[in-house]
């Protein structure tokens, strides 16, 4: 499948990682793709790590297993570099989008990854500038979209608001809607 793109995410339960690979997922959907969208847990607690995995394909997807040579790679919580291995068979001409308040630069130094694109976002400080807590999938959701033009902006805000609005009110989607925003003005590339 040429048009095959498999992402990974990285990130600690309760971060919402899961949540944001099936949004992607969703707007795959939406926009005439085919998908999947799958965490990678077990009886983890809050805070343990967790990796969950979004294919997106133009064909019919017949791979039933996890990704081992993502495309994209998303770190949601910069405490894993170092301590989970997540530059694991990540492509040479390969994506990564960090949450951390280094340079593209810096990470690129830190994950020895030479070829590919580094995009950073302090999805951390929007979050709690946004929600007043430290949920970074919506702000990674919109770092993924400036990083990869997957889907317009448009649509990620509205899908935004028709998972969250019915859940958490308006007051919260539209706190969500915000955190995408910046991000996706904020990202930086290097």
């Amino acid at each position: 499948m040429a048009d095959l793109t498999e992402i990974r995410w990285h990130g600690r339960g309760g971060q919402g990682v899961v949540t944001a690979g099936k949004m992607l997922a969703d707007l795959a959907l939406d926009s005439g793709q085919y998908f999947q969208a799958f965490p990678d847990y077990g009886p983890e607690r809050a805070g343990a790590p967790v990796r969950a995995f979004t294919r997106l394909s133009g064909e019919p997807i017949h791979i039933h297993s996890q990704i081992q040579e993502p495309d994209v790679v998303l770190v949601l919580d910069p405490s894993l570099i170092g301590s989970v291995n997540v530059a694991a068979g990540l492509k040479e001409e390969g994506i990564f989008i960090v949450n951390t308040e280094e340079s593209p630069a810096e990470i690129r130094e830190r994950l020895g990854f030479k070829r590919g694109k580094v995009f950073t976002v302090n999805a951390t400080r929007i979050a709690m500038d946004t929600l007043g807590r430290e949920i970074t999938n919506t702000p990674m959701l919109g770092a993924l979209i400036k990083a990869t033009g997957f889907v317009a902006l448009e649509d990620l805000i509205e899908k935004t608001r028709e998972r969250f609005g019915h859940k958490f009110g308006s007051r919260v989607t539209e706190q969500n809607v915000e955190a995408i925003e910046r991000a996706y003005r904020e990202v930086r590339e290097g």
